[in-house]
Parts: structure tokens; sequence; C-alpha cells
């Protein structure tokens, strides 16, 4: 999915493991209205994509078929590929898109800018010395892990900002059982700022 603005900076969305659902293409569709241009790969390349109900189909097609290594290196030769028509690049992603821009970071590979809502497999890959602004957004009620463990580590790295809300994985997707419309609304204001800031 690709929405074209003429702009001078991108941002990269980086999907769960849904695919391009209607929370997605919204997300896509909002940023868009920033004047950023917008750039969405199906990583999953998957007629339809995955329902709410399909989580665990879904997480096992991700882990077996894509997996981290592959997905970050997509993302990794798409910011090759447009680096030089854009004077700024955003990675923004949710859930494992979340923890495949995270695992962008760290390459010079000229990113400006990592978002990352909920990325919870972050926790396995605490190693990464972040080389951009990066911002990490999580709910208080993970219930892969405790966000409070990683979050020590967290704060000893530079170019890291951790913004812990109220709320459980996939807070912020409105289509989602566990949507949480006052940590959204809190959270779209600090991205929608971040973004228009450094455009």
């Amino acid at each position: 999915m690709k929405i074209l603005n003429n702009s001078d900076a991108a941002i990269i969305v980086v999907h769960e493991i849904y695919g391009i659902n209607q929370h997605i293409k919204e997300v896509c569709q909002g940023l868009s209205k920033l004047g950023y241009d917008i750039f969405c790969p199906d990583l999953l390349k998957v007629k339809q994509p995955f329902n709410y109900s399909q989580e665990k189909q879904a997480y096992n097609y991700f882990m077996d078929n894509i997996g981290f290594t592959t997905a970050s290196q997509q993302i990794k030769d798409l910011i090759t590929k447009i680096r030089k028509k854009y004077k700024v690049i955003y990675l923004l992603g949710f859930s494992v898109g979340a923890t495949i821009a995270w695992l962008c970071s760290d390459e010079d590979v000229k990113v400006d800018g990592v978002i990352g809502f909920y990325g919870s497999r972050i926790r396995d890959y605490l190693r990464v010395v972040s080389k951009c602004p990066t911002l990490l957004i999580f709910g208080n009620q993970e219930k892969s892990f405790d966000v409070g463990e990683i979050l020590p580590e967290m704060q000893r790295k530079e170019k890291v900002e951790v913004h812990i809300l109220l709320g459980k994985h996939g807070f912020a997707d409105q289509y989602a059982n566990n949507y949480c419309e006052q940590s959204y609304l809190k959270v779209r204001d600090i991205v929608t700022s971040l973004l228009k800031n450094n455009k």
C-alpha cells in the first residue's frame, strides 16, 4: 500500500501479524494527512488479512513463513530503495511490526526515527542499540511479559524514549477487543506532535 503526497518526507508503516487490515489502512490514511508519503509493504503476501479471531494462526504464519530476520531485511531494502528521494524517513510499527522497526533502528540505513506500538518481542532483542530517536509505546498490561522488566534496560539507551499507557496489547486499534480510547487519544497526540515537528 502506498499513499503519495509528493512529499520529501516518508513514513514506512510496518503492520502486525494480521496483515494490512482496516486498522492499518486507516493508520496510513491518517498519517498521510500530516503530509508524509506513506509506504506499507505487505510482508505476509496473503489474499486477505487474518481476522483477529485467527490470532494464533496469524502468529504461526508469520513466524513459520516470514520471521523477524526476513521481515526486517525487507524493510531495510525498502529504506535503501527510497532513501535518496526523501529527506526524512520514519518507521512506524505495530506489535511484530514494532519489533521489526526496532531491529532496523541499529543499522546504518539512515532512518530518522522509529515509533513502535507494543512491540512485545523487543524483549528478545535488548542488545539493539538504536542509532536514531526511537519512541516505544507499551500498554501496562502485556500478557506475554512484564514491561517493567525491560524498562531499566531501555532507560539506559541514549536515543530511546518509552511511554507506558493504561491498556493491553492492541490498545491503539479501535477494531480490537483491547482498544482503550483514553490511551489511544493520548498516544495519537504524542505521535502526531512528534511527526509534525520533525518533518
